[in-house]
């Protein structure tokens, strides 16, 4: 059932739903619930809901609390333990819930609702609890509990005082031995601080020293003598203490059962406000209730979508239609309505009202779904694989009293095989007597849903000009995918929607399906190609070289993007790169960036002597001296 729960998002309903409730009781019985079998208790589920919705809308919530602990409390006194302040004062709070409570449904009479008359079934313990009230107050017992009690705490306070007043005399009779003018409690004790080094001048005892030492912290002996008489104060206001909690703690073990009762009742009252909590928070009504296989709903939605945009849907069941084959367009809502139906159906046999304006629905033996992908890679198991698993596995459940609801029957296989196993998947679970709804894309499971008596197809409509869905569910109409239609909107050709009707559809279009309508000729003309980015081709290392080699050395040229005069003086390498002499430089300049502007033949005469304009003077010395004979230790070093 939990898998079931989570693939119609009961799950989610569930937790909404235990938010709503208080005590612990009741979070545990929603998360636990299951669809009631017992046509009287989920009659009487109903009507509390339906009870406890209209007291909250005429009287508002109820003042209902946690009552953590309570059940606990009240067992250890019945076994004799002693109850301490505070665990008695969660006794006295839920004593209080429960005199609210009982006033709450006390006002709620006039409403003439058998909820309200609950009160009747609590134990008025008032005495209890203003007992507690009066003796336990801010976690301690109160003084005025005993009279006893209140002396002593008297006789406490005059000790306490006594011993502040002999501290005080024995720091003014030795000031000069003081390191400070006041007392201190340490470990317990009324301490002066005294010098170390008098301190036997004071008669008392040490009872600790400062962190370096040079002060000392004693209890004078007058001090002592009221501190031993004020522990024998104390221990009898300590017994006296116990006695008063170990009495309330028999009040409270007397009336345990009741006190017990009490909180049950609570618990029994949160649960059931809890349905009426929910119900207020999708706007629920009450659905009526059968066992003759009748499951009608009007204007139903899902619970957990946003009811101002939920589109509501309505459709019919029973002995003369066993089953609904829904179609139409992707992303349509025929999933979504699905699980509607089957969310809400589970809901009202939980005893919840439903989301739909009006409802009569059917008592099923069990839920049985196959929604989503149940791939399963721990088991090694496709997507159509386990979607067969688990489909068989719902045939072999499935019977008279089964709602079954399956989601793209057949689907994540070859379509001819998926549609001849959604066509048996169908045949099977008519067979069986079972209420189901499942979706398909199959136009033959149609034309099967649409032979047979039991069965009936619906589809999602479709807006045809905006291409959304409107997730409106027409039951007795066979819907189609809308996929060709859709194509065609968004511009595919004539052509390929040609080709594909006759891959889809061999025998011609299927009557009312207007696809093919004559396109404009500029529809035609156009077609589906557009142009694409021109890809541009390297052009060859050969070619290259001969666009960079129509520069000679000599050449004056203009170097871009500067726009600056330079002249070659050396040509273009493999890469087409050229060296340019610039004012007081030469760089390297791929030849793109260069354009003549006066050939070397045209400035220069035949055999002209180019180092005059690209060497240094030391350069053309040099290489003057190595043309006519050897020189020792030099080198001739290409300017940059």
């Amino acid at each position: 059932m939990n898998q079931i729960e989570k693939s119609l998002e009961f799950d989610k309903i569930k937790a909404i739903w235990a938010e709503l409730a208080l005590t612990d009781y009741a979070k545990e019985r929603i998360i636990g619930i299951t669809p009631y079998l017992s046509e009287g208790e989920l009659l009487m589920g109903l009507r509390e809901t339906t009870q406890a919705k209209k007291l909250i809308e005429a009287w508002g919530s109820p003042p209902l609390v946690s009552l953590k602990n309570v059940h606990g409390l009240t067992a250890a006194a019945e076994k004799g333990d002693c109850l301490s302040p505070l665990q008695l004062e969660e006794i006295r709070g839920a004593l209080v819930a429960v005199k609210r409570i009982r006033q709450y449904l006390t006002r709620c009479r006039q409403d003439h609702l058998a909820l309200a008359y609950y009160d009747e079934n609590f134990y008025c313990l008032e005495e209890v609890e203003e007992t507690i009230g009066l003796w336990i107050r801010g976690g301690r017992v109160e003084d005025d509990a005993s009279k006893l009690l209140k002396s002593l705490r008297e006789d406490i306070e005059k000790k306490e005082r006594q011993m502040r007043e002999k501290a005080d005399s024995a720091i003014r009779a030795g000031k000069e031995w003081m390191s400070d003018s006041f007392s201190t409690y340490r470990s317990g004790h009324l301490c002066i601080p005294v010098k170390k080094e008098y301190k036997f001048r004071i008669k008392g005892s040490v009872i600790d020293q400062s962190a370096t030492g040079n002060t000392l912290f004693m209890e004078p002996e007058a001090v002592a003598r009221v501190h031993s008489e004020l522990e024998l104060v104390r221990l009898e206001e300590e017994n006296e203490e116990r006695r008063i909690l170990y009495s309330l703690t028999a009040m409270v073990a007397d009336h345990s059962q009741e006190i017990q009762q009490n909180i049950r009742m609570i618990e029994k009252l949160d649960f059931i406000f809890s349905k009426g909590k929910l119900s207020l928070e999708y706007g629920g009504t009450e659905p009526k209730i059968n066992t003759e296989r009748r499951l009608v709903i009007k204007e139903g939605r899902h619970p957990l979508i946003d009811k101002t945009i939920c589109v509501p849907l309505s459709l019919e069941m029973g002995e003369k239609i066993r089953g609904i084959v829904i179609t139409g367009p992707n992303t349509g809502g025929k999933t979504v309505a699905i699980k509607t139906v089957a969310l809400n159906a589970m809901m009202a046999q939980c005893g919840l009202h439903v989301a739909c304006r009006e409802a009569d629905i059917c008592m099923n033996g069990e839920f049985l779904c196959d929604i989503g992908d149940g791939q399963n890679l721990s088991e090694n198991l496709s997507t159509f694989s386990a979607h067969i698993a688990n489909v068989l596995g719902i045939l072999k459940e499935a019977g008279r009293e089964s709602l079954v609801i399956m989601d793209e029957l057949g689907s994540g296989t070859d379509p001819a095989e998926g549609m001849g196993i959604a066509i048996a998947i169908l045949e099977e679970l008519k067979k069986s007597g079972a209420l189901f709804l499942v979706t398909t894309h199959y136009p033959e499971v149609k034309t099967y849903a649409q032979k047979e008596k039991a069965m009936i197809n619906a589809r999602m409509t479709f807006d045809r000009e905006s291409l959304k869905p409107l997730y409106q569910l027409v039951c007795g109409e066979a819907g189609e995918s809308c996929a060709l239609y859709i194509a065609k909107k968004l511009g595919m050709p004539r052509e390929m929607l040609e080709t594909a009707v006759k891959a889809a559809y061999k025998d011609g279009i299927p009557e009312g399906m207007e696809l093919l309508g004559r396109d404009s000729l500029e529809e035609e003309k156009s077609g589906i190609r557009k142009s694409s980015g021109k890809i541009q081709k390297q052009r060859p290392m050969a070619k290259r070289q001969d666009a960079a080699g129509r520069f000679n050395r000599g050449d004056s040229v203009m170097v871009y993007p500067d726009k600056k005069l330079g002249i070659v003086c050396e040509t273009a390498n493999e890469k087409g790169v050229l060296r340019i002499q610039m004012p007081g430089r030469k760089i390297w300049v791929n030849h793109k960036r260069v354009k003549l502007q006066v050939k070397a033949e045209e400035m220069y005469p035949e055999d002209y002597d180019f180092s005059i304009i690209f060497d240094t003077v030391k350069n053309r010395k040099l290489r003057h001296q190595m043309e006519r004979k050897h020189v020792e230790g030099q080198e001739l070093r290409e300017d940059t």
